[in-house]
């Protein structure tokens, strides 16, 4: 568990980070969002103390980070940037292995987590572990580096615009990587980004910063439906609210019986997947796969609707 307590960064005598608190569970994912200049980075940098606070303090599972050394502290947090970072003259697998090797482990087991994170992400390890990072795509590159983040088995993995410059096919299938590999690893990730899209897509809780403060802290339909500030309903985007709220919801919760023809939907894609599909191809239902079930553009209209 992270515990955010009043945490505070002055330059020049004014707040960059205005008395931020919250805490974050243990196996989550925590968007940190703003415009630029509204201290989320700040916020994210203080933590592995890259940016020192001028007060308050944070304490993971109980310790605060200003017990420690911040050069240890830092080699337990993962830290993943936009542009990834990699050192381009290492191969892959030498990027990826760059902290358990200061940790001091063994290089059978440096080689056997190399090999393991490449899988996971699926990059097959006889292809890239030897390769050189000029030699990838922008998406494998954006790979790389967050599995060099999470080689050494970090408690926190703290991830900075991390998919900011990558085009938006790619982006979208890197934000699916990094959550079917947080459900796979159980890791707590804080991930700033100003996207609310993003957000939403990845977050299990968002926190939503405005001129330094944390303005709104809670899920995503709590921000969507319930903006506490007008800042925060701006960042939603009032026209945005329906197709939002549609896209955290699944086909399942809406399938009812009956028939549809045409291609099936899957029962846990989402209710905007659904209304995307169904204006596309022109019909007024979908058929559920593995199911007798279907779901319309009517109710998903209706869905929608209630909280427009």
């Amino acid at each position: 568990m992270i515990e955010i307590d009043r945490l505070t960064r002055l330059y020049d005598g004014k707040p960059a980070c205005d008395a931020v608190s919250m805490t974050i569970e243990t196996g989550t994912i925590t968007a940190i969002v703003g415009t630029s200049g509204s201290g989320k980075t700040t916020l994210l940098r203080m933590i592995n103390r890259l940016v020192e606070p001028s007060s308050g303090e944070v304490r993971i599972n109980g310790t605060p980070t200003h017990s420690e050394k911040p050069h240890l502290l830092r080699r337990r947090i993962g830290y993943a940037i936009q542009g990834h970072g990699l050192f381009p003259h290492h191969t892959v697998g030498r990027n990826i292995g760059a902290v358990p090797r200061l940790l001091g482990w063994p290089k059978d087991r440096i080689a056997a987590r190399v090999d393991e994170l490449l899988t996971l992400f699926s990059m097959d390890p006889s292809e890239f572990r030897d390769r050189f990072p000029a030699e990838l795509s922008g998406g494998q590159q954006q790979r790389v580096g967050v599995a060099r983040a999470l080689a050494s088995r970090p408690d926190l993995l703290l991830m900075d615009e991390p998919f900011g410059a990558l085009d938006p096919i790619i982006r979208t299938r890197a934000q699916d990587d990094l959550r079917q590999i947080q459900r796979h690893l159980g890791s707590t990730i804080l991930i700033v980004t100003h996207d609310m899209d993003e957000a939403i897509r990845l977050a299990d809780r968002i926190a939503v910063m405005d001129a330094g403060k944390l303005v709104q802290y809670g899920t995503p339909a709590e921000i969507i439906a319930h903006p506490a500030t007008p800042f925060v309903a701006e960042m939603v985007g009032e026209a945005d609210r329906p197709l939002r709220l549609l896209a955290l919801l699944q086909v399942s919760e809406l399938a009812e019986s009956g028939p549809a023809d045409g291609p099936e939907i899957a029962p846990d894609a989402t209710l905007r997947d659904a209304l995307s599909a169904c204006l596309w191809s022109g019909r007024e239902s979908l058929p559920v796969r593995g199911t007798t079930q279907r779901v319309t553009l009517e109710a998903i209209r209706s869905r929608a609707g209630a909280h427009a």
